[in-house]
């Protein structure tokens, strides 16, 4: 799994659309595990504030906040995420939730 960067996202998400959702998990748990978010400035229609984009096994995917209009409750408060995709997110899910639960305690 490998957290795609700007510069190289272009195109990764075309025709990608939600196929699951993260819960109980905060910004700061995404931030700590995955670093940066690929998208780290609100979309020009505000919809998302944040947002990671993956490859995982040959296929992409984002986690993203979704009509939250709100960068600091964004990062502060949400702790359900959008998973977006063209595919069955089951792996992927469990693979983050597995990197995110195995993070050093600080």
């Amino acid at each position: 799994m490998q957290v795609i960067k700007k510069e190289s996202a272009t195109g990764c998400t075309d025709g990608t659309y939600k196929v699951g959702t993260l819960t109980g998990v905060s910004y700061w748990d995404l931030k700590k595990t995955f670093g940066e978010p690929t998208y780290s400035t609100p979309s020009g229609d505000d919809k998302v504030q944040k947002e990671w984009v993956f490859e995982f096994e040959g296929k992409n995917f984002t986690i993203y906040d979704w009509k939250t209009y709100d960068e600091r409750y964004t990062v502060e408060e949400l702790r359900t995420w959008s998973i977006g995709g063209k595919t069955n997110p089951y792996e992927f899910e469990t693979m983050v939730l597995h990197l995110i639960a195995n993070q050093p305690v600080i």
